[in-house]
């Protein structure tokens, strides 16, 4: 695949942005505002669900293994 094809690719992935968001409509000031807004609130849905998930996951597994007789883990 060549750099031309990549590039007009990401290029086209840009515009298919701005035309789900409406934000090519906005000024360029608004327009940059909402795209540090929505990356900002994307970090931390990520940072959230790398942190917090594994955790429920973890607990869950516990749960339904003591419900469906699994053997209690060693308080040890």
């Amino acid at each position: 695949m060549d750099m031309k094809r990549v590039k007009d690719y990401i290029y086209w992935l840009y515009y298919q942005y701005l035309l789900v968001t409406c934000s090519y409509v906005l000024e360029p000031w608004e327009r940059s505002m909402f795209h540090t807004i929505t990356v900002t609130v994307f970090a931390m849905v990520v940072y959230t669900a790398y942190v917090f998930v594994p955790i429920h996951v973890r607990l869950a597994f516990q749960f339904f293994s003591q419900i469906f007789g699994g053997q209690p883990e060693s308080t040890v």
